[in-house]
């Protein structure tokens, strides 16, 4: 057996909200996915209240901080209307992402070189108010130090371009954005930083990832709730599950 601690998994339970806002009525509920996704061994849940309420709602984050019995993933922008709803509810934790009305999905890092002074200002209520601040980043050594002078206790590498690199046979550009989060890794541990990962992770991808000494937790979501479709929600986080403990052992 390992002696490494536990990798977590949390579950994003966005697009079960995705799924409902399609009819616009009240089915599926992601507080009932999030429910099951605990019972089936996830040990966080992550949900991303976004500008445009594309998926969770206000609603959805204020049932999920009241009934949850793991921590809450509080995804959000740097915005004074996300930072006011986090300081209300206080959850465990606040990634902070970057946010663009017309993209898809998350399409990489926040870029926090840049806006250093604004982002320090921006989190330390959040710090104050007992919330682990996450930053949500690209594997790059400019944007780990700059996470890490801000206050951040946290760091989430951005998996995405290993992820497409993978699904699109592009391997020597996979193995090389594996190499690239693996130092990376190692590099936010090294300062003392609490290492997380996650987007686009799927069975096909996240063995390698797992495997990495320095990580504690990643974040999945996209790919159980399409998995979910054919095999139920329990039986996709309790596979992905084995897969993380088996890149641990």
């Amino acid at each position: 057996m390992s002696d490494q601690p536990k990798l977590r998994l949390g579950v994003n339970i966005d697009h079960v909200a995705t799924v409902r806002n399609a009819r616009g009525g009240a089915y599926p509920d992601p507080l009932r996915a999030a429910k099951l996704a605990e019972e089936a061994g996830a040990d966080g849940i992550t949900a991303h209240l976004r500008e445009d309420r594309r998926h969770i709602s206000d609603a959805d984050i204020e049932a999920l901080a009241a009934a949850l019995s793991v921590p809450l993933n509080f995804e959000m922008a740097a915005t004074d209307e996300m930072q006011a709803i986090a300081l209300r509810h206080k959850p465990h934790a606040v990634c902070i992402v970057p946010e663009k009305r017309e993209e898809r999905t998350t399409e990489g890092g926040l870029e926090v070189a840049r806006e250093e002074n604004r982002l320090a200002h921006f989190i330390a209520p959040l710090r104050e108010a007992g919330c682990r601040v996450s930053i949500f980043i690209a594997a790059d050594r400019a944007q780990i130090e700059a996470a890490n002078r801000i206050g951040a206790e946290v760091i989430e590498l951005h998996t995405g371009a290993y992820c497409d690199a993978h699904a699109e046979g592009r391997f020597d550009d996979r193995d090389a954005e594996l190499e690239r989060l693996r130092e990376m890794a190692a590099f936010g541990h090294s300062l003392g930083l609490e290492v997380h990962a996650g987007h686009g992770l799927t069975y096909d991808t996240v063995v390698p990832v797992a495997a990495f000494p320095e990580l504690r937790e990643l974040n999945i979501g996209h790919f159980l709730i399409g998995e979910a479709i054919f095999r139920g929600l329990p039986s996709a986080i309790t596979e992905m599950r084995r897969l993380m403990d088996e890149a641990r052992a």
